[in-house]
């Protein structure tokens, strides 16, 4: 294809060309993935990502969820009160972090946080050659590699998004009783009697999708790496703003279909 392209000069089929080429090494190794799924997994490695990947992200994940919830209620009083809506601001508030906030936020936190680091580390070993030496002494790098990293993803982002939610309604709570005169009794019945569990399922079922997502491209891009140093920014760089860009699209047609469901 690129032979065909430099001979005949279609200059502008390049970017068509790289992404079906990116798209295609992608398929490839969610490919892999699956035909390595193993029948024992390796429990030590799996644990010691989850540590990294959930335990070290939760300052930054709760954090960001507070301040989200915080501003949510500041707006939604603000403008319900015009409207004489204002006892409504908790239920708002709770389906906005349930269904969307929560879980995008907290997947947008771990693309850049965690899917960069999987994709530096990743890169440092390709560029040093000790994927080349594992795959000499017949270890298979997704096996060893990427599988425990995706497991990992996929256990901790769904639990660190029913974090995220709490704490963003617990900052929504905040704001509503010091600054929107609620009482934290109006505010906490009025969710639980309008929040309903397809609302929590809806938010939490994204989440499995925006993991292996980030941890698909992240493994991608860290095995891919060539260059040297610089490589392994451009493809941190790289991992940042595809995992950014892939979550919030993915977004829209997930809640298409849970909407539907």
């Amino acid at each position: 294809m690129r032979e065909i392209t430099q001979k005949w000069g279609f200059k502008g089929l390049y970017p068509i060309e790289a992404a079906s080429e990116y798209l295609g090494g992608l398929g490839l190794l969610c490919y892999e993935v699956v035909r390595r799924l193993p029948k024992r997994w390796e429990g030590q490695l799996i644990l010691g990502q989850m540590e990294r990947i959930g335990v070290r992200s939760l300052s930054i994940v709760l954090l960001t969820a507070l301040f989200t919830g915080m501003v949510l209620a500041l707006q939604m009083g603000n403008y319900l009160t015009r409207f004489g809506a204002k006892p409504y601001a908790g239920r708002i508030l709770a389906l906005s972090m349930l269904r969307e906030m929560g879980p995008v936020l907290t997947a947008l936190m771990i693309g850049g946080r965690v899917g960069a680091g999987i994709t530096a580390e990743l890169g440092s070993m390709q560029v040093t050659e000790q994927i080349d030496a594992m795959r000499s002494l017949g270890i298979n790098p997704v096996q060893k590699l990427v599988l425990p990293r995706l497991a990992a993803l996929m256990i901790m982002l769904p639990l660190l998004t029913v974090l995220a939610d709490f704490v963003g309604v617990m900052g929504g709570l905040f704001i509503s009783a010091m600054e929107l005169d609620i009482s934290a009794d109006f505010y906490l019945n009025s969710i639980i009697q309008f929040i309903k569990f397809q609302d929590l399922f809806s938010g939490l079922g994204k989440t499995f999708f925006f993991a292996f997502f980030i941890g698909i491209i992240a493994c991608y891009n860290g095995l891919q790496v060539t260059g040297g140093a610089d490589g392994v920014g451009q493809a941190t760089t790289q991992t940042v703003v595809t995992t950014s860009i892939t979550t919030l699209v993915s977004d829209f047609f997930l809640t298409k279909l849970f909407l539907q469901l």
